[in-house]
């Protein structure tokens, strides 16, 4: 994961996974971004993907991206903060089923190189991560050579291992530092 770092910027880089299939999913993921915005610097958003649910299949399809800044502070401080951004955008983990439906969603994917292991919370990278090609497809747009860093191992490599998950491109995600900016990528419309 390589992050550009001037002088005067200081922080961990970090990458979220951010998910949403109950409501105006964009709308909620776009919200999202903002608030985030406030507690991130640097911010730059993967494109959105529409995926179909995995362990839980009678739910509709996840809306998925990925975000990447710097944060100053430390895992259990992000945390807590994206609780509070799940709550505000309508997310109840007390009502809610494992894998399930949920307005918002956002996993630590990684943090910086940290290796850290508290579970069930808190775990970096995120446990799954290597399974689930929702989260390493737009993880893997922000930053193609990020890799493991339990193993070194590329997660390209970990993508390229998966079974097809039903991935669809769902458009430019294209909000850095606060701003909307227009990608124009042509991007196929199947992934997989």
């Amino acid at each position: 994961m390589a992050f550009s770092k001037p002088a005067e910027t200081a922080g961990t880089p970090v990458v979220l996974g951010l998910g949403s299939n109950q409501g105006d999913s964009r709308g909620i993921l776009t919200g999202a971004f903002g608030v985030l915005g406030e507690v991130l610097e640097e911010i730059r958003v993967a494109s959105f993907f529409e995926t179909d649910p995995l362990q839980v299949t009678d739910q509709d399809r996840f809306l998925n991206t990925a975000l990447g800044g710097r944060y100053r502070g430390g895992p259990r401080e992000l945390l807590e903060h994206i609780h509070r951004i799940e709550a505000q955008f309508g997310r109840d983990r007390k009502k809610e089923r494992r894998w399930g439906e949920r307005p918002l969603d956002i996993d630590i994917l990684l943090f910086g190189s940290l290796v850290l292991s508290e579970p069930p919370e808190l775990e970096i990278p995120h446990p799954r991560l290597t399974e689930r090609r929702f989260a390493l497809v737009p993880l893997l747009e922000l930053f193609p050579d990020a890799a493991d860093p339990r193993t070194g191992r590329a997660y390209r490599v970990f993508m390229e291992e998966l079974p097809r998950q039903g991935i669809y491109y769902a458009g430019p995600g294209g909000y850095t530092d606060g701003k909307w900016t227009s990608k124009t990528q042509a991007r196929p419309e199947v992934l997989e």
